[in-house]
């Protein structure tokens, strides 16, 4: 089942909270409301990995919370976007009680999915880029790479080999072998 584009009408994320639970994730970016079916296994799989690799380092550093979808996070007004995970900062560094509290995104994760591949790598990633996320990166598991993009990006960094992240506040990098990552999320 194919991410789909319903109505031909503005829809904003107060519209999408009155929407069914239904299985579904359901997102609003520039008007446009997306729905995602739920993700496969092997998507879940590379979300797990990338959790794991990504939680103690963001700990150790303090940088904010690791978390996961489903999520309603309006990083503008009237947009609503539910990254599969994410590095969220909240206004004095206070825990994440409510999707409200969140002020911004160090980090936002899309991983792939053959439903939701023209949106994540089109208007959400232009979304992104547009809300100041320092880094959104499209895990792409058929290519085995990841697309690193930033704020003033106009193409991406391909990242076949390694995965060097380095966000502000923390005093040393995280480095991910990504060849070791795709083998672990594809059972290799």
């Amino acid at each position: 089942m194919a991410m789909a584009q319903l109505e031909e009408r503005y829809w904003t994320a107060a519209d999408v909270r009155e929407l069914p639970e239904d299985g579904n994730r359901y997102e609003c970016v520039d008007g446009a409301l997306l729905v995602t079916p739920a993700p496969r296994g092997v998507h879940q799989l590379a979300c797990r990995q990338l959790f794991r690799a990504l939680d103690p380092f963001v700990v150790a550093h303090a940088l904010g919370e690791l978390l996961w979808s489903p999520a309603d996070i309006e990083l503008k007004p009237g947009a609503l976007v539910q990254p599969d995970l994410f590095v969220a900062r909240t206004a004095h560094g206070a825990p994440v009680r409510d999707w409200g509290g969140i002020t911004g995104l160090l980090l936002a994760v899309e991983v792939l999915s053959p439903s939701s591949a023209r949106f994540d790598r089109g208007s959400k990633r232009e979304f992104y880029q547009r809300a100041g996320v320092a880094e959104y990166w499209i895990v792409d598991l058929d290519a085995r790479l990841i697309e690193r993009w930033r704020p003033a990006d106009e193409r991406p960094e391909l990242l076949h080999e390694a995965m060097v992240w380095h966000p502000d506040g923390a005093s040393d990098p995280l480095r991910l072998d990504l060849p070791a990552l795709f083998r672990a999320v594809l059972g290799e």
